[in-house]
């Protein structure tokens, strides 16, 4: 293990990321962009083949696993951290709400005999940023990827995390290593301090864990869009989409979008994207023969009566919008497939708006 791997990983042993309550849970419902079958008919206009039904998440932390495993209950989902502490946590997760299909295996991303073959989907948000060399770790993702296979990654915007980096750095210095210290030191600070500005504006603040990774971790690259594109290209893959904030779906459009924000200090946040091999990807053009589907995390949400059970525990994740009768209606329409061209141009406008939001898979037979 490289000096700088162990670091990170004598880090997340000491502070595992993210501190979320083991009772909380996800709706299924909410883990609709973590879809495989989704996001590969999302890209590839088609459902997966068999052999790239398996899932990958690099630096999976405490958490990841578990809604990852809501959202594709009947694939094979692979686990790898450094951290044997994190992945723990994770297990005991996934384990108290029932979902069995995660492998969990402790072992560095760029080691290639950490897991074998080849997987449809690759998680690594808010990973490769801590890396000793971001490049080295996604070429060794992007060689564990399937033909049409799609990478998620989050990076770290250089304007975005630049207030964070700036106290990061002081601490460094100061060799302020413990997040208690960083607590006495919330306490004394000015109300116009960036620390004081921190501990209001980021919700890492309210944890240990919280404030070691945003403001005690070892290794912290960031990096401005130019930057970023260099590293995909380096490894052989092309962005496919953007999936930050207010994105532009077109990925060119967005990229000036971009380089116009960091000309004026600027930044739409950390960057979000799904990436795929150069020699393929990108959207599918569609014709006639397609079909649509309900994406198979919404089946149970848009049912004439959907309670579920009641549950008095907190609940993560990214919710749905609210879905009136009429669209819940128009959306169960859906629940078999549905031929592109027998919907009347009204339908396919409204569905276009739901394929956009992975609410709706289109794909040809």
């Amino acid at each position: 293990m490289y000096p700088m791997s162990e670091a990170v990983r004598s880090h997340y042993e000491t502070y595992p990321y993210p501190s979320y309550p083991l009772a909380a849970s996800v709706r299924r419902c909410d883990t609709y962009a973590l879809n495989l079958e989704a996001l590969w008919a999302r890209f590839n206009g088609r459902l997966p083949p068999s052999e790239a039904r398996r899932i990958l998440i690099a630096g999976c932390g405490s958490f990841s696993p578990y809604p990852f495993a809501v959202a594709n209950p009947h694939t094979p989902v692979t686990a790898l951290d450094l951290s044997r502490c994190s992945l723990r946590r994770a297990r005991l997760h996934c384990l108290l709400h029932g979902h069995l299909n995660v492998t969990f295996t402790a072992a560095d991303l760029c080691d290639g005999q950490a897991v074998a073959g080849r997987f449809g989907l690759i998680d690594a948000y808010g990973v490769l940023h801590h890396l000793g060399d971001p490049l080295e770790g996604l070429k060794a993702l992007a060689v564990r990827l399937a033909e049409g296979g799609i990478i998620r990654v989050m990076l770290y915007s250089r304007f975005t995390r630049g207030e964070e980096e700036s106290i990061r750095r002081a601490f460094r210095f100061l060799k302020i290593r413990d997040p208690g210290a960083v607590r006495r030191l919330m306490a004394r600070a000015r109300p116009d301090s960036r620390l004081r500005r921190f501990q209001m504006h980021s919700a890492d603040a309210a944890s240990a864990s919280g404030l070691a990774d945003a403001l005690l971790h070892p290794c912290v690259h960031t990096f401005r869009i130019d930057q970023c594109l260099d590293l995909v290209d380096n490894a052989g893959l092309q962005p496919l989409l953007f999936a930050h904030s207010m994105a532009l779906e077109n990925v060119d459009e967005e990229v000036e979008r971009i380089r116009l924000l960091e000309s004026q200090g600027r930044s739409p946040g950390n960057f979000v994207l799904y990436l795929g091999r150069k020699a393929g990807g990108g959207r599918r053009e569609t014709d006639g023969g397609d079909l649509l589907l309900l994406n198979p995390c919404l089946r149970g949400s848009v049912g004439m009566l959907s309670f579920g059970s009641l549950r008095i525990v907190p609940r993560l994740g990214h919710p749905t919008p609210p879905i009136a009768g009429s669209q819940r209606r128009f959306l169960r329409r859906f629940l078999q497939p549905v031929a592109w061209k027998s919907l009347s141009p009204e339908d396919r406008m409204a569905a276009s708006g739901y394929l956009q939001a992975l609410f709706l898979l289109k794909f040809s037979p």
